[in-house]
């Protein structure tokens, strides 16, 4: 296993190089690329070639500096706006732009989220919320593969949800049945749904669970906590990884906050890379 973080801890879109340069002196490997989940970005309302070239040109960088790109995190926003079929629409294209992103980038995963027609909770009607659902990542599917990427569909931190836990994740993306959709577990919103992230991880095995994204917690709120701060039982975590002959990266979707003092971020950073390396050993 490979250990990553979410490229946000690190890239200076001023000094994009000497900031991937950076994470890798610090023991990472590899990044989760995140300059697509806001498409309110400049970055994403390029032109077509000019977006192309500007993620082409990332990839570049991040490779120039040693690191690889092991996942894309597409496009989110909250609260949600998935009700109308227009809404929908426009959502299925920015992502349809995120998957071609990805492929440029030379990434084989994208993780994505569930559509929320009726919000973050349970009211709505189920049938139609597995019906918007169904029809939109079977069409996603398509794009997917011709892209030559696999969707990763994550577990969310709202029990509510009717696609919630990693095991509604699981069932649904099996009866989809597409093999350019896999799941991402996230432990943080694994264990606000009452199920601890090893067992998530047996559950989902290898065949399944192709993209992990590692935080903590207290339990009841997403807090994206580093490692060791929270509730999480790490030990069972790393033990379930091996156990299922995870092949993957540990990607750590938590940072050290800027406010840190500058003459003790780094010695912060470093840390947070070991306790992923400890994971994956």
């Amino acid at each position: 296993m490979k250990i990553g973080i979410e490229s946000d801890a690190y890239w200076d879109e001023e000094n994009k190089l000497s900031s991937m340069r950076r994470a890798r002196s610090h023991g990472w490997e590899c990044v989760d690329y995140q300059k697509l989940v806001d498409i309110e970005t400049p970055f994403f309302r390029l032109g077509e070639s000019a977006f192309e070239r500007a993620v082409t040109e990332d990839r570049g960088i991040i490779e120039e500096a040693g690191l690889e790109i092991s996942q894309t995190h597409g496009p989110w926003r909250y609260p949600p706006r998935d009700g109308t079929k227009e809404d929908r629409q426009e959502w299925f294209d920015k992502m349809a732009r995120a998957l071609r992103a990805t492929r440029l980038l030379g990434c084989g995963y994208m993780v994505i989220h569930p559509r929320m027609p009726f919000g973050t909770g349970s009211d709505g009607d189920r049938d139609e919320y597995f019906a918007v659902n169904g029809e939109f990542y079977r069409g996603l599917c398509t794009e997917a593969a011709r892209e030559g990427v696999v969707i990763c569909l994550e577990n969310m931190p709202m029990p509510d949800l009717p696609l919630a836990s990693p095991g509604q994740i699981l069932d649904f993306v099996r009866k989809i049945g597409h093999p350019n959709l896999r799941v991402c577990l996230d432990t943080g919103h694994s264990v606000i749904c009452s199920v601890p992230p090893g067992d998530a991880v047996r559950l989902l095995g290898k065949e399944w669970m192709r993209v992990v994204h590692v935080h903590d917690n207290d339990g009841r709120g997403d807090r994206h906590w580093l490692p060791y701060t929270g509730v999480i039982d790490w030990e069972d975590f790393s033990r379930a990884l091996h156990e299922i002959g995870f092949e993957g990266t540990v990607s750590v979707e938590a940072y050290v906050k800027p406010k840190m003092p500058s003459d003790l971020l780094s010695y912060h950073q470093i840390g947070l890379a070991l306790m992923a390396r400890r994971l994956a050993m």
